[in-house]
């Protein structure tokens, strides 16, 4: 904080060199996560968590298997919406705080769908697609179309976490080099008025 006194004895408080350095490596730090479009992505994060969740649905109604026991769509989706709640946060108020916890979330979300994909690749290779066998009508057995279906779905949802994978990483990458960039200001503080405030002093006669 600068104060400056004029010959009529008026102090005058200037602003913090802090508060304003911190003032414009803020609007900076606003200004270079907009450019990566946080909103768009945390959008895509939204819908896709909402695809996984519906798209599990008819999983409950075949057999049961190790995606569905283990509920893989509905934490993966949640986390997912999740990590895109906070990324849609992030555009609107852009705080240092605020970008440290969309960032954990990002690698909590990254991780999670790593996992995600794991389970589903082992539970498909685990459960294959029960071959046809005809019924006294010609048509192929119930468990036949059940595979058939189970099949389908999880290789839906293999494809929606592979594209929440990649842009959670990329939001991740995004997002560390922002902090990196601009986290040596985060613990500068406002300390001093933002405009300048003039004491008069009071008249001794």
């Amino acid at each position: 904080m600068a104060v400056a006194v004029s010959r009529d004895l008026t102090v005058q408080v200037l602003e913090d060199v802090n508060a304003v350095k911190l003032t414009d490596r803020q609007q900076a730090l606003r200004a270079a996560i907009q450019r990566g479009e946080p909103k768009c992505l945390g959008v895509s994060q939204v819908m896709l968590g909402l695809m996984v969740m519906s798209y599990s649905i008819p999983l409950h109604f075949t057999e049961l298997t190790e995606v569905v026991s283990l509920g893989v769509p509905w934490w993966s989706g949640l986390m997912f919406i999740a990590a895109g709640v906070v990324a849609i946060i992030l555009d609107k108020h852009c705080t240092m705080k605020i970008l440290q916890v969309c960032l954990m979330v990002s690698v909590a979300s990254t991780v999670l769908s790593v996992v995600a994909v794991i389970i589903y690749s082992v539970d498909m290779e685990k459960n294959p697609e029960v071959p046809c066998v005809k019924t006294i009508h010609g048509n192929c057995n119930d468990k036949h179309y059940a595979t058939r279906l189970s099949r389908g779905v999880k290789s839906s949802l293999l494809l929606f976490t592979l594209a929440q994978t990649a842009i959670s990483a990329v939001v991740c990458f995004l997002l560390f080099r922002q902090r990196h960039s601009f986290g040596q200001y985060a613990s500068l503080t406002q300390g001093a008025p933002s405009t300048p405030q003039t004491l008069t002093p009071p008249d001794l006669n």
